[in-house]
């Protein structure tokens, strides 16, 4: 193939439109998910408090198309795992050393269950962003463990509208149909967890090596990538990922020149959220372009200092999400590349048990 070919492939995956049949309701109640928590915020005068637990209600998002008892159970656990995330994270501050393994250690663990129990996107994404957050989190004491009820508060709500969004559509669509699961494998459900775990840990080493400012959303850009299906897919989510950061910069600098307020953050996270998740199962760059200004707004929006001074932050989250993404396609790479799993297999299999 050559460099026109090329080009002209990169340009048709970049700019491929998916169909998509996800029933409206579902960005809208993830929306009240993500902003009633910081309504909630704003009205106690408190807005950090509301967007640690509009973190939480990122948990409404791992809501399965499956029975209703299921649905639940499932959405429950995943609350408990991203306030657990969040509250082992927050141990860092205690000691720093620890970081790099405890978040290797949570990703190795939540991929394991996401991997074992076939979940679909978002995946793991959300857990160790909390982790990762919640270790960078400048709160110390009985703040940091305000923040973590705050999560754990957002989680119960995602749950309770998870309820009845469920109820609604269910009444609406019926049950679905039962999903066929690939029987889980050591390979599927250990190695490649332990792998994905593992690039992880090397991007946060990078970070720290790098000094980045916010080395948090390292791991989370990398892990982002190397979930992929395949090579091509992680290389098509690098490319998506790192152009739809950049635009979504520019959408960030704009918001930074609007005085939102407590309220008016509240009111944008909920908009952004709203056009997110009407975006990213059609297509993952456009919707990256809105992920960025929304997700810097929950993990800075309580920092008055850091959204005053945008260029900034917006050139730590250019270059965190680059590293990131480029470990992530290596990790990628060796995820998928047969010799590479036949030697880490073998070598995982001489340590695992029976």
């Amino acid at each position: 193939m050559n460099l026109k070919q090329y080009l002209i492939e990169e340009w048709r995956q970049l700019a491929r439109v998916n169909r998509s049949d996800r029933p409206w309701e579902m960005p809208v109640a993830a929306a009240l998910c993500m902003g009633a928590p910081i309504f909630a915020g704003a009205a106690m005068d408190d807005i950090g408090l509301g967007l640690a637990a509009s973190l939480g209600g990122l948990v409404f998002l791992h809501l399965p198309a499956t029975g209703l008892a299921h649905r639940m159970s499932w959405l429950m656990a995943c609350a408990f795992g991203m306030t657990a995330s969040h509250a082992l994270g927050m141990l860092g501050h205690l000691v720093p050393a620890l970081v790099v393994p405890m978040i290797v250690i949570i990703t190795i663990l939540v991929m394991m269950v996401c991997r074992f129990y076939a979940a679909p996107p978002p995946g793991g994404l959300f857990f160790v962003m909390a982790a990762a957050i919640g270790a960078y989190s400048p709160v110390h004491g009985r703040d940091a463990l305000a923040q973590i009820g705050a999560v754990a508060a957002g989680g119960v709500l995602a749950v309770a509208i998870g309820f009845l969004y469920s109820l609604h559509i269910v009444s609406r669509r019926g049950h679905p149909e039962p999903l066929r699961r690939p029987t889980p494998s050591l390979d599927t459900v250990v190695m490649e967890s332990v792998v994905i775990g593992g690039f992880v840990g090397l991007s946060l080493l990078a970070a720290h090596a790098l000094q980045l400012t916010r080395p948090y959303w390292v791991p989370v850009s990398c892990l982002a990538i190397i979930q992929g299906a395949s090579v091509r897919a992680a290389w098509s989510k690098h490319l998506h990922r790192t152009l739809g950061t950049a635009a979504g910069l520019l959408v960030f600098l704009g918001i930074t020149q609007i005085p939102l307020g407590p309220w008016g953050t509240a009111a944008m996270v909920m908009a952004l959220a709203l056009v997110v998740e009407t975006l990213v199962v059609r297509h993952y760059g456009l919707a990256t372009v809105f992920i960025t200004p929304m997700a810097l707004l929950l993990a800075e929006g309580s920092q008055g200092n850091a959204l005053a001074a945008p260029w900034t932050l917006m050139e730590a989250r250019l270059i965190d999400t680059v590293v990131g993404a480029i470990i992530g396609v290596a990790g990628a790479a060796c995820l998928h590349n047969t010799r590479f799993r036949h030697w880490a297999g073998s070598r995982l299999r001489r340590l695992w048990p029976g």
